[in-house]
């Protein structure tokens, strides 16, 4: 698919003003972040929209701003392993304990899946990153549906969170 010319010249200008960032890595990134982003708000989740969009879009700024400036002097990856490293410390503030039961472990690996969609824009993997995305919103819709299909889903530890879900929605909190 190729693009008029015009707005071919259009993003081409706009790529150059914003070197070493790329107009269509910030859009992918702003597209994954803000569907995943709207799955987790419309679940009452914690890192709705504007969280998810800018960890996916940070992400993404870091790697592609950080590569050119390894050049042959060092190695790219470590860039993405710092990034990885810190986006794990933003996960590991959304999990908490109550009453036993452990909350916001979906939320935080959701959290770092985004830290990958960005990592994938950051290196030029626009298609894999939008890949990945749908991949999390199914996998996070997916499972939800089975486990409202199949009691035996909802056992164990599950089971204790929709009873605490159920006790802070009545206002028992």
């Amino acid at each position: 698919m190729s693009l008029p010319t015009s707005l071919s010249a259009l993003l081409s200008e706009i790529d150059h003003l914003i070197l070493p960032l790329h107009f269509l890595g910030l859009l992918t990134t702003f597209f994954c972040g803000g569907i995943v982003g709207l799955e987790r708000q419309i679940s009452g989740k914690p890192a709705g929209i504007r969280t998810s969009t800018l960890i996916c879009m940070g992400t993404y700024v870091f790697v592609a701003a950080g590569i050119p400036l390894t050049g042959n002097l060092g190695d790219p990856t470590r860039i993405i392993g710092q990034v990885i490293t810190g986006i794990g410390f933003l996960g590991a503030g959304v999990i908490l304990t109550r009453e036993g039961a452990v909350l916001g472990v979906t939320s935080a690996a959701t959290i770092w899946v985004l830290a990958a969609i960005g990592v994938l824009a950051g290196v030029d993997r626009y298609a894999a990153a939008i890949c990945v995305a749908l991949l999390t919103i199914g996998i996070l819709v997916g499972v939800n549906i089975l486990e409202l299909l199949f009691a035996g889903l909802q056992r164990g530890v599950h089971a204790r969170i929709v009873s605490l879900r159920s006790k802070k929605e009545e206002g028992g909190q």
